[in-house]
């Protein structure tokens, strides 16, 4: 709607995760090294926890966009919420085997054949579970088990779970799955340069170079959203739009605590 009105190619501020308009704050980059150092490494397990709309399931799919198709066989689950069996299911279908037995006996072997069969071609099998706070208790010692896929003290299978800050507690709640976790990480807010950086960053990449965002107005949005990207993103594109609506040439600070009272 507003697109050609400011001058952009794109919608600057969807909430979608998009790796095409990935800012890399310091804490983004320190995230996506260590999860890459997990999985080439072996490490068994890693683990990211943000706050919802802190930018984890964006970074998820730049991880994946990382890793070497050759190199590596990805599975993703963005619902995790499944009964054990129900998960062992989906383990093997993310990683292309659609199996309909309800013998976990079974269902094991042909994972531990699969993953053999990659250790043969040296590729390594990911299984990265967005959500994972929504694990049930029983799975989440499922997970422990199928980490016990070793070979020459190296883990058969790497998982990444990335989940809101309440996933920390609830592995600690497994001792020996929490001992497994190698790599752990905690994505905060960006700060207020930040997101200074972030808004800016999203324009040019939408095809717009010239600023319409003055320091005050973006002063707000820090306030309202405490560099959430989130709530940046949803105040922003609502400020584009109610700009255009009303024929503004930049989107003041007045326009914005407008849509953030609206907002609220």
């Amino acid at each position: 709607m507003y697109l050609e009105y400011w001058g952009f190619k794109k919608f600057p501020f969807e909430n979608v995760p998009d790796p095409e308009f990935m800012y890399y704050s310091h804490e983004h980059v320190e995230a996506l090294a260590r999860m890459v150092y997990a999985v080439k490494r072996r490490k068994g397990a890693a683990l990211l926890t943000g706050d919802i709309g802190s930018g984890k399931t964006l970074l998820s799919r730049v991880f994946i966009q990382q890793l070497p198709e050759k190199d590596f066989e990805i599975g993703l689950i963005t619902n995790p919420s499944l009964e054990p069996l129900d998960f062992l299911k989906e383990v093997l279908y993310q990683i292309g085997l659609n199996i309909r037995t309800n013998s976990k006996t079974e269902l094991l072997a042909i994972l531990n054949t699969r993953l053999l069969e990659n250790i043969k071609k040296n590729r390594s099998t990911l299984l990265i579970v967005d959500e994972a706070q929504l694990i049930p208790t029983d799975t989440f010692e499922e997970i422990r088990l199928l980490l016990n896929f070793q070979l020459n003290d190296k883990f058969l299978m790497t998982f990444v779970l990335i989940g809101q800050p309440e996933l920390k507690d609830l592995i600690r709640q497994f001792k020996q799955l929490d001992q497994r976790i190698a790599i752990r990480f905690h994505l905060n807010p960006l700060n207020a340069d930040e997101t200074t950086k972030y808004i800016t960053y999203r324009m040019e990449k939408a095809g717009l170079n010239n600023g319409i965002f003055p320091s005050d107005s973006i002063e707000e949005i820090y306030l309202y959203s405490e560099g959430v990207p989130r709530k940046i993103n949803n105040v922003c594109d609502l400020a584009l739009l109610i700009g255009f609506s009303t024929k503004q040439k930049t989107i003041g600070p007045d326009l914005v605590k407008k849509v953030i009272k609206d907002s609220l």
